[in-house]
C-alpha cells in the first residue's frame, strides 16, 4: 500500500499523545492528501466524522500480548489499541472541521505528525449505544471504580 497523505499533528513523540482513561482525544490538525487524490474529496463535506486508516510508521515488532495504559492486565494485541501489530494499521475517527482543497481540517487527531495515512472513510454507524459492548475496557473501568 502507498499513502494517499500525511498527517499533521502536533504531536512529535509518542509520549505525547494522550492514553489511558479519560484520555481526551480533541487536538486539531490536517489531513493533508496527495496532489493526485484531491478529486477523491469530493463531497466528503457533508460528513461530520470520517474514519482515518493510517500506518503505525515507528512501531516496533510485533506483539500479540499487551498491556494498555488502561489496564494492569494483558490482552491480545487484536483486542487492544496496542501499535505493535502484525499488520501495522492504525483506525482512528475524527471530526471534520473543513476542507481547504486538499487538506482536511479536523479534530481528534491521536497521530504522530507524518504519520502515512492509506485510506479515508466516511464513519456511519448504525448500532445503537444499548447493544455496543467494551470488552475487557468496561471492565478495567469498572475496577478503577468509573
Amino acid at each position: 500500500m502507498k499513502p494517499i497523505g500525511f498527517v499533521r499533528s502536533p504531536y512529535s513523540e509518542t509520549a505525547q499523545i494522550p492514553k489511558g482513561f479519560g484520555a481526551k482525544h480533541d487536538v486539531e490538525g490536517k489531513l493533508e492528501l496527495l496532489p493526485e487524490f484531491e478529486e477523491g474529496l469530493l463531497d466528503i463535506e457533508g460528513f461530520s466524522h470520517l474514519f482515518v486508516i493510517w500506518a503505525f510508521h515507528k512501531s516496533g515488532d510485533a506483539q500479540l500480548l499487551a498491556t494498555p495504559p488502561t489496564d494492569n492486565r494483558s490482552h491480545g494485541v487484536f483486542a487492544t489499541r496496542s501499535p505493535r501489530r502484525p499488520n501495522p494499521i492504525g483506525l482512528t475517527v475524527v471530526e471534520l472541521l473543513g476542507r481547504e482543497g486538499r487538506k482536511l481540517l479536523v479534530r481528534g487527531v491521536d497521530m504522530l505528525d507524518g504519520t502515512p495515512i492509506l485510506d479515508i472513510k466516511p464513519y456511519l454507524s448504525s448500532i445503537l449505544e444499548d447493544r455496543l459492548r467494551r470488552g475487557w475496557l468496561a471492565e478495567a473501568e469498572a475496577r478503577r471504580g468509573k
